[in-house]
């Protein structure tokens, strides 16, 4: 299969750039975050989002992952990308979920009992 040249290359990794901004701005992640999950360095990231490099495919499948969004919207190839947070999902949820995936198992069942007993006290 013949390689894309570096000036068709170019158009093609602005148009994923901005797609992938615009995606993250979406499901409401920073540019660290979508780093940190896809497992490249946040300057890496930067530059996928500025266009100036184009990730390989297993970067371009778990960036599709991270920021819910299928690979031909990235690619330009769907003229409007479905990407939208979780049903119900706010962003204080989310920032939980992001701390809570980083604790322990003893630490989750504290945090666990903490939200049942915040929950009673509400009701």
């Amino acid at each position: 299969m013949p390689r894309l040249s570096a000036r068709d290359e170019r158009p093609l990794a602005m148009t994923l750039g901005a797609a992938a901004h615009a995606a993250r701005t979406r499901v409401a992640l920073t540019q660290a975050e979508v780093a940190r999950r896809v497992g490249v360095k946040l300057e890496v990231y930067g530059r996928i989002e500025r266009g100036r490099v184009f990730p390989s495919v297993p970067t371009l499948r778990r960036l599709c992952v991270t920021l819910r969004v299928p690979s031909d919207a990235l690619l330009g190839l769907e003229s409007e990308p479905e990407t939208s947070p979780l049903p119900g999902e706010r962003p204080t949820m989310r920032k939980l979920a992001l701390v809570a995936r980083e604790l322990s198992d003893s630490q989750l069942k504290l945090l666990l009992l903490l939200a049942r007993t915040l929950r009673q006290d509400g009701e």
